[in-house]
């Protein structure tokens, strides 16, 4: 059951639209992270939802009933910003309490809720202490336990995560996860961080320029692109040059078969092996086609081996650079006039050096292609 839905909102700031006709679901439970670059409008859709901002046109429901005029503290919905506006002359428990005491909880329930959630984030012994006495992650916890002492229906997070050093954030994402499960808390978290996206979401709303460009679980927006937005959005890919030089016939699988065969597309690479599409009418020859294999996708082999057969293509290539980046090794080789980028985790390295000749392929299903509007050809 959705229990948030936003049904094209629009908002614009003079002659900027932030937000251009958004619609997204919510289910109860679901964690739903709005990824995408800075300025793209996910900060402005989630103040939307909060009521922070009115839109120009749209509906917004929580659980059915429509909240789009009502003012934020009405709304069964609380928000931990990406700076904790934490009171500094109150003390961790003062500031958890801070929202309840407003709210008019009753003075022992309060104290339950209070320590029922700094116990939630591992804060209680740090109770009596003043927000200057925390560390950034120790803040956070105290600004997620204020949020959560509402118990509110929808929990929205603004990059909570983004003061945080590298090591720290990693390890309260795991702590917001955790939290999430434990509690079945609906919470719609906005992020740049493609890898946090990925680590919390149990579904993700990829934004660009005010637009979702595809919704979807983390693996298939990832694996299953509908645009070469989101294909260079998420993560790092080789993207080739294509041109669309013919359309030949592609005989049916079996002799048996009714269909006719179907049509592919011939592209002329600058590796100089071929590749086809499927064809489709918006393409003639002439036209630019991108091709895009994922680094983790480019099969290599040194010039002394043999090549699988199942290669899509197979071209020539020369060890450009070897660069160690961690627990990983990224290659750059240089394929005909272009270069090719590869990963391999250390233990998988490749018995390569510089200058060396190796050659280069990859598996049918590994390339996806995108017409020049950035459209998916399926």
């Amino acid at each position: 059951m959705a229990i948030l839905e936003v049904d094209s909102i629009t908002n614009s700031f003079g002659s900027v639209t932030a937000v251009d006709d958004v619609s997204l679901s919510v289910e109860a439970g679901e964690l739903f992270c709005l990824l995408g670059p800075s300025g793209c409008g996910k900060s402005t859709t989630l103040r939307t939802i909060a009521g922070f901002e009115q839109p120009d046109s749209g509906q917004i429901r929580i659980d059915g009933t429509d909240v789009t005029p009502t003012e934020p503290n009405r709304r069964d919905c609380s928000m931990v910003f990406q700076d904790w506006a934490l009171f500094p002359n109150k003390t961790v428990r003062e500031n958890v309490a801070f929202g309840l005491r407003m709210n008019d909880v009753a003075t022992a329930q309060r104290r339950q809720r209070v320590d029922e959630t700094l116990s939630l984030v591992e804060m209680t012994d740090h109770a009596e202490k003043p927000p200057a006495a925390l560390s950034g992650g120790q803040k956070q916890r105290v600004a997620l336990a204020r949020s959560l002492a509402f118990e509110p229906e929808i929990l929205l997070l603004d990059e909570p995560l983004s003061n945080l050093d590298r090591k720290l954030r990693e390890a309260m994402q795991l702590e917001i996860k955790s939290i999430q499960r434990e509690t079945g808390m609906t919470m719609v978290y906005v992020t740049h961080d493609q890898d946090e996206a990925f680590t919390l979401a149990d579904r993700i709303g990829i934004i660009n320029e005010g637009h979702i460009a595809q919704q979807g679980p983390p693996a298939t927006v990832y694996t299953d692109p509908t645009n070469q937005f989101v294909e260079s959005f998420l993560g790092t890919t080789n993207f080739i040059t294509c041109e669309v030089t013919a359309t030949t016939a592609v005989e049916p699988a079996t002799p048996e078969a009714t269909d006719g065969g179907t049509a592919e597309i011939e592209l002329t690479t600058p590796f100089g092996e071929p590749l086809s599409v499927p064809a489709v009418d918006r393409l003639s020859p002439g036209d630019t086609v991108t091709a895009s294999i994922r680094p983790e996708r480019v099969s290599v082999v040194t010039a002394s081996s043999e090549p699988p057969a199942s290669w899509l293509f197979t071209a020539t290539g020369t060890v450009e650079q070897r660069l160690h980046r961690g627990s990983r090794i990224r290659y750059e080789l240089a394929v005909g006039e272009t270069t090719l980028v590869t990963e391999r985790r250390i233990d998988e390295r490749l018995g390569v050096d510089i200058g060396d000749s190796v050659a280069v392929g990859c598996q049918p299903e590994a390339i996806t292609y995108f017409d020049a509007a950035g459209r998916r050809i399926r």
